[in-house]
């Protein structure tokens, strides 16, 4: 049996989720008529503290959806150059609502107040309208990073100070409030809009809630029709995706368990050179030359292991709901005997 890293997307739903699927009651969510759509994003507008919810396919369509709504033609978002808006959403910052990217060079992903001040562009005709500061928690290219409160809160005073929303794509967001010891509430007071990806760390099926003021969702159902993304009976996903808030959050710390041991293994091995601090679920290592990522990983997979090589020397595991201790305990005797 294949032991699959690759990311936590591939996990499958559980028993107890295909149950709660099967009982969901439907309706038509273009109407508004899906109770448990509707549900859904009550409840997770609840737990962040914000006023209303849109349930979408992807955490792609929803950060997109929240940069049409925030930006128009011509203006720029300031994010991080590895960030998931601008690495792997297939231009559509560009191509959905044609504004530009003022890229930062954060620490694994992560940004300061002063980045974000400085790049900041004056009112002058010359340069683009800023119009959105974006952060990504946790960091998929920055290893599973995360913010303290405390950096956030620093950042959001400077989108106030100059009257800019501040959006987060919260792809693995649960991961980091379990790392960090936060509240849901606690990170939305912090954020004009945020995307809640539920079938990452969390495990359902698909799905993505984005969340901010009512006259913004009001604004972002009309985007997501425009884009191809208004469903019908939904109520099933949304039924596993409730499933996942009720009992996949607290076990999140097992996941992250798991990379830790995994990335204090490959520390000690000399196929690695550099092993990024393991905070949540993504584990990113270099490996040692002559050696390379595709080398490593094709070596895994004969071995069973699924890894992903992100860049020419770099590979990322990723733990999740599918992967036990017992699986973690095999990979690490597999890696010692590379």
């Amino acid at each position: 049996m294949l032991i699959d890293y690759r990311s936590d997307t591939v996990t499958r739903p559980t028993a107890g989720m295909k149950a709660a699927m099967d009982a969901a009651p439907v309706g038509d969510d273009v109407f508004g008529e899906d109770p448990s759509v509707n549900a859904l994003e009550a409840r997770s507008a609840a737990m962040f503290g914000m006023e209303a919810g849109l349930f979408c396919p992807s955490g792609t369509m929803t950060n997109q959806i929240a940069i049409r709504v925030h930006t128009r033609p011509g203006d720029e978002v300031i994010c991080d150059w590895t960030a998931h808006i601008y690495q792997y959403e297939g231009g559509g910052i560009a191509a959905n609502s044609g504004a530009s990217v003022r890229l930062l060079q954060g620490d694994r992903g992560l940004v300061t107040a002063q980045m974000v001040r400085e790049a900041i562009n004056p009112d002058d005709v010359h340069k683009p309208r800023t119009a959105l500061i974006s952060l990504e928690n946790t960091s998929n290219r920055g290893g599973g990073s995360c913010y303290n409160l405390e950096d956030i809160a620093a950042i959001r005073q400077v989108a106030d100070d100059n009257g800019l929303p501040l959006h987060l794509d919260g792809a693995r967001l649960f991961n980091a409030l379990i790392a960090k010891s936060q509240s849901p509430s606690e990170m939305g007071a912090q954020f004009h809009t945020i995307s809640v990806c539920l079938s990452k760390g969390l495990g359902a099926p698909v799905g993505s809630v984005l969340l901010g003021p009512k006259d913004f969702i009001h604004k972002a159902r009309r985007v997501r029709k425009l884009f191809g993304g208004g469903m019908r009976q939904a109520g099933s996903i949304a039924a596993a995706a409730s499933y996942a808030l009720d009992h996949h959050i607290e076990r999140l710390a097992e996941d992250h368990h798991h990379a830790s041991l995994l990335g204090e293994t490959l520390e000690q091995l000399p196929w690695v050179s550099k092993v990024l601090p393991v905070e949540t679920n993504i584990l990113i290592f270099e490996v040692a030359a002559p050696h390379t990522a595709s080398g490593i990983v094709a070596a895994l997979k004969e071995k069973g292991i699924l890894a992903y090589a992100i860049a020419p020397m770099q590979v990322r595991l990723v733990t999740h709901l599918d992967i036990s201790e017992a699986m973690v305990n095999q990979t690490i005797s597999i890696f010692k005997a590379l």
